[in-house]
């Protein structure tokens, strides 16, 4: 059983919380059993954590951006260094398979020294406002940053966004997920190991007291969050009610996966299994759930697309070779038995899927096939709602202003990807398309350097790139007369 702890001024901690015997009991979602716990931090931890970390930025931060860098440098060595640890352990709290899961690792330990290496880029400029005199813009760091961090990706998603705020010069208190939270005890003792004591501090717990104790202590004024549209707007709302703060937040998406007649079908059956993200569960934000098939070619593609999902090898995490394995907790589990009891009343056609896979080793955990839905129409919620599992439909259209319209009739504009030879139609469809990324004839892919984020109920502010830095400073105006 692994035992996980608090970090915070540097130690490794139960808190309060764990101190009186709270814990949050992590499972494996593929077999029930226990694998480990950490405890729940109260309101008093979260206040603890953040005083800490405001001490400790106040130094930091005078540092030249060569000592930040060279520590983040320093955290990712030792990220490396534990790397199969880490994949063993979120493999088996996740359910993430564990071929796929392999990139986080890398990708974390990328972030903080492409980051590092941006730190000579956070510039002011100079105005000529007066003909003598000097006048110049500077940028500073908040201080204390929030990041809450979702399932899906916990490791990746709590090591790669310190990089960002710790270059700009902010100390960070990070709040682990509800479930799966174990990897964030892991990354924890990797901080206290290379970064200065205090600057970063790693809470579990619920997002009631922890989580809303974070958002709405007077010395955080700049708060990320990738998560669930529900629990983003809490976030807002929370902030709001205690100060003027700035929230970024990345948050669902229900995608569109466009694909024009004359587009080469072979790719967009592979692309449209890949690009739903399988290998964990669909579980991700930017999976292209929602299938947009010229009519001319809908059967054809559904059909084949399905063969495909039912090839998928579904099975153990931890095994290399296994393609998808169970969703990450009951309440999941139960998402999904809900949105496959409302598509079949609403009349949707189940292609394939939508059951436990047959034998003894699904007989526990929070297994299902993956799933394809077809005769679907724009009312019905398994087309409407983020279902964040792996469950995909398939809507077919007949003209491009038809199909512009379903794509755009959405709360939400993550991601999307447009399908078509042609490279005019390419671009006027990714001109049409309300989303904040949208890719043309390929699907999933993020690029370093290039912002990744949603418009509308999809997130604010944009991720992964130069611009994400910028975010976690305010901008100074400096005069000086002549």
């Amino acid at each position: 059983m692994f035992e996980g702890r608090h970090l915070i001024d540097g130690e490794l901690t139960l808190g309060e919380g764990g101190t009186a015997g709270q814990w949050i009991e992590s499972h494996e979602p593929a077999t029930l059993k226990p694998l480990g716990r950490v405890p729940v931090a109260t309101a008093a931890d979260v206040d603890r954590a953040v005083q800490t970390a405001a001490r400790a930025q106040r130094d930091w931060v005078g540092l030249s951006v060569w000592e930040r860098a060279a520590r983040l440098r320093s955290l990712a060595a030792a990220i490396r260094a534990r790397g199969a640890e880490i994949l063993s352990l979120e493999a088996r709290d996740t359910g993430n398979t564990i071929g796929k899961l392999r990139a986080d690792v890398e990708i974390a330990a990328g972030y903080l020294e492409y980051f590092a290496g941006l730190g000579s880029e956070l510039k002011g400029e100079t105005i000529p406002a007066t003909a003598r005199g000097l006048h110049y813009t500077v940028h500073e760091p908040y201080g204390v940053v929030a990041r809450i961090v979702p399932f899906n990706h916990p490791f990746m998603f709590a090591a790669a966004h310190l990089a960002a705020p710790l270059m700009a010069g902010n100390a960070v208190v990070v709040k682990t997920p509800e479930t799966s939270p174990l990897s964030g005890s892991v990354l924890g003792e990797l901080v206290r190991d290379t970064l200065p004591s205090g600057l970063v501090n790693i809470v579990h717990g619920y997002g009631a007291p922890a989580g809303d104790a974070l958002v709405r202590h007077p010395l955080v004024r700049r708060i990320g969050f990738t998560g669930s549209v529900s629990t983003g707007l809490a976030i807002q709302r929370a902030a709001a009610e205690s100060a003027v703060k700035h929230v970024s937040l990345e948050l669902g998406g229900k995608n569109p996966f466009i694909v024009f007649p004359d587009a080469d079908l072979d790719r967009v059956v592979e692309i449209a299994v890949a690009g739903m993200n399988f290998s964990w569960a669909g579980q991700s934000c930017g999976s292209t759930s929602r299938l947009l098939l010229h009519a001319d070619i809908h059967d054809e593609i559904v059909e084949r697309v399905a063969t495909r999902m039912r090839a998928l090898r579904v099975g153990d995490p931890l095994d290399p070779a296994s393609e998808m394995g169970p969703v990450n907790s009951s309440k999941q589990f139960e998402r999904m038995q809900d949105f496959i009891a409302g598509a079949a009343a609403q009349g949707a056609r189940l292609v394939t899927g939508g059951v436990r896979p047959a034998g003894v080793t699904f007989a526990r955990g929070y297994w299902l096939e993956p799933t394809l839905y077809a005769d679907v129409t724009q009312d019905m919620r398994v087309v409407r709602e983020e279902i964040f599992g792996p469950i995909v439909c398939a809507q077919r259209w007949h003209r491009e202003s038809e199909v512009i319209e379903l794509a755009n009739d959405s709360p939400y504009g993550l991601t999307a990807a447009v399908w078509t030879r042609d490279l005019a139609t390419g671009l006027r469809m990714t001109r049409a398309i309300e989303a904040g990324t949208v890719w043309l004839n390929t699907a999933g892919q993020h690029f370093v350097g290039a912002p990744f984020g949603g418009w509308k109920d999809s997130g604010l502010g944009g991720e992964e790139c130069l611009e994400e830095l910028y975010s976690y400073s305010r901008l100074k105006a400096v005069h000086v007369p002549a």
